[in-house]
């Protein structure tokens, strides 16, 4: 039976990855000019779509990772660097920046830039299989998808609120709060590392 010792550290874990925080004011640079029910329709569509990207890695990720002769402490480290790049792009502005480049660029953004990359980015698919690999029974894998589901709607929450949340963090709020989950997405970087260290026989 799971408890709250193992789904919160996977909830924080997958807030922290997506960030929904961070995408709002995107989301919103990503809808000037549209009503509101334009952007709850792109926002739902976006979020669909990014759950049934996160759904086929974290049910098949393994199967795949296996078919190319990939085993699991060596995606662990490997992810655990890759989740520690994402937290330096969060901790030094390069994310946002990187992010806010797609900002004008297509008149519907949900599946690009929106569902992919910016909700189910390499990040999230690589936490998705690892979550889900730490797993050892179907209630686990039920668990793990039922807190990225738990994560997304958030996400879509804040999508429907994102204009009066922007007024009411203001750019250095939103600031603020990127730079700690940054510093939490790095440290538990360095425990994924860790941890496929261990199951490598190397510590």
């Amino acid at each position: 039976m799971l408890d709250v010792a193992v789904l919160a550290p996977a909830f924080v874990t997958m807030f922290v990855v997506i960030d929904p925080i961070g995408l709002s004011p995107l989301f919103i640079a990503l809808t000037t000019g549209m009503d509101a029910r334009q952007r709850r329709a792109i926002g739902l569509r976006a979020c669909v779509i990014a759950a049934g990207l996160l759904t086929v890695f974290g049910l098949a990720g393994e199967v795949i990772l296996n078919a190319v002769g990939i085993t699991m402490p060596a995606f662990q480290i490997a992810g655990g660097i890759l989740l520690f790049l994402t937290a330096l792009d969060m901790l030094f502005e390069r994310r946002t920046q990187r992010r806010s480049g797609h900002a004008g660029r297509v008149p519907d953004p949900s599946v690009f830039p929106l569902a992919m990359p910016l909700i189910a980015g390499p990040g999230a698919m690589a936490s998705m299989i690892l979550l889900v690999g730490q797993t050892q029974s179907w209630e686990g894998v039920v668990a793990m998808h039922a807190v990225m589901l738990g994560v997304l709607a958030i996400v879509f929450v804040l999508f429907l609120v994102a204009t009066p949340l922007e007024r009411a963090l203001g750019e250095t709020g939103t600031m603020v709060v990127s730079r700690l989950l940054g510093m939490l997405l790095a440290a538990m970087s360095v425990q994924f590392v860790l941890n496929g260290a261990r199951g490598a026989g190397v510590i």
